[in-house]
């Protein structure tokens, strides 16, 4: 029997225009780590002392965009498992088989990029979560719902367990890191600026991959919660017309949830909430809170501004990053290596030039992505996926 993806005449556009936009938040938030040492900063606590533009724009990242689009782009990963495996089940084939290889290959993809190009690689982690997917495909809409929120409790319960650190102890944790992180952030500019490529790697490998794939257990928390709502929204038709009382109440539900947390977010970032010692803790907790709230307020948005026609075609434009995702993310990565690294301007661009830089460079991705679809039913890279997990050359041309 002869395998295929879905036809490009029964993809659901609105996914395609919601997966795009998910696309830009998320490189958005990648920006700063492809042209400033942020994961140094992360892992040790080190802060960016932001001044001016610079100040505002990363006050504007925190409040709206931070933490947003990654629980955005997991959400819509469940529906896609939902999507793909209810496809495959009608058409008889094989729906676990051709799965199990699809993540298979974005797992070895991951780690490709993980490895050898980026820290912030988000594939790997996807594939084994979509792993555990494969049990809850066949549950109830109601069970996969008291998942999710239990893991996205579970996810806040762990956060907030750093309020509870005696300030004394956790003081003298945050001189430590602190000062270890700055003894190793002059060898890391360096690494990043001067060493050869193979050198760059090794040294990436034992700091930056290995502390990531050793925080898959605990990333992979509210990442799987995300999937299992977005296997739920499948489950439960969320694009059928129906169901826009339901998108409805979900808009209503985190626009009043989403405006304190975003306020008590907002005063935190201003230091008018001073927490002292466990401030960076507290505002790491409703950042997070604040993110999934506001990705569902997203979501719904964008569910029901698609309804409206002047909506669909002004966001139309995603529909095209969106529908070549996994080639438009791996050559962000590319783009912005060759710009920051191979120009040497690694950790000489400040934070609001950077993000103009990530419109300018999305923007050409949704022209690129628009004239390659004109001519070819795939990216180039969801060609390879597709062929590897149907085990046959896709035709990639249009008729």
């Amino acid at each position: 029997m002869k395998y295929e993806p879905i036809a490009l005449q029964n993809r659901i556009v609105s996914i395609d225009i919601i997966r795009g936009f998910a696309l830009f938040g998320i490189f958005l938030v990648n920006m700063p780590t492809f042209h400033s040492p942020d994961f140094l900063h992360q892992l040790y606590g080190l802060k960016n002392e932001y001044e001016g533009i610079d100040f505002w724009t990363n006050i504007f990242f925190q409040l709206f965009v931070q933490m947003k689009f990654f629980p955005m782009f997991s959400f819509l990963f469940g529906l896609g498992f939902f999507i793909f495996m209810n496809r495959a089940k009608e058409r008889g084939n094989m729906s676990s088989s051709l799965y199990l290889r699809r993540i298979s290959f974005l797992f070895v993809f991951g780690i490709v990029h993980l490895i050898f190009l980026w820290f912030g690689d988000i594939l790997h982690l996807y594939a084994v979560g979509g792993l555990l997917l494969l049990a809850f495909f066949n549950r109830k809409p109601k069970t996969i719902l008291i998942w999710a929120l239990s893991l996205l409790i579970l996810y806040f319960a762990f956060l907030a367990l750093q309020l509870l650190i005696p300030a004394s102890f956790m003081e003298e944790i945050q001189q430590m890191s602190a000062a270890q992180g700055k003894e190793e952030l002059a060898h890391y500019l360096k690494m990043y600026t001067e060493a050869s490529y193979w050198e760059w790697v090794t040294y990436r490998f034992g700091l930056e991959a290995v502390t990531m794939l050793v925080q898959i257990p605990f990333s992979l928390i509210p990442v799987f919660a995300m999937f299992l709502l977005g296997l739920f929204a499948g489950k439960i038709g969320i694009f059928e017309q129906n169901r826009r009382n339901i998108v409805k109440k979900v808009w209503t539900t985190t626009l009043l949830a989403g405006l304190p947390l975003t306020i008590i977010l907002a005063l935190s970032l201003l230091s008018i909430i001073n927490m002292h010692v466990h401030q960076d803790a507290f505002t790491l907790l409703f950042t997070a809170m604040n993110g999934i709230v506001l990705c569902l307020f997203y979501i719904s948005s964008l569910i029901l501004l698609l309804k409206i026609d002047r909506w669909r075609k002004f966001l139309s434009g995603f529909r095209y990053s969106g529908q070549m995702a996994f080639t438009n993310y791996i050559m962000q990565t590319v783009i912005c290596q060759i710009i920051f690294l191979v120009f040497d301007l690694y950790g000489q661009v400040s934070l609001f030039t950077g993000t103009i830089l990530c419109i300018i460079i999305y923007t050409f991705q949704i022209i690129i992505s628009y004239f390659w679809l004109k001519k070819f039913r795939f990216g180039p890279l969801e060609w390879l996926w597709r062929s590897f997990t149907y085990l046959q050359i896709q035709r990639l041309k249009i008729k």
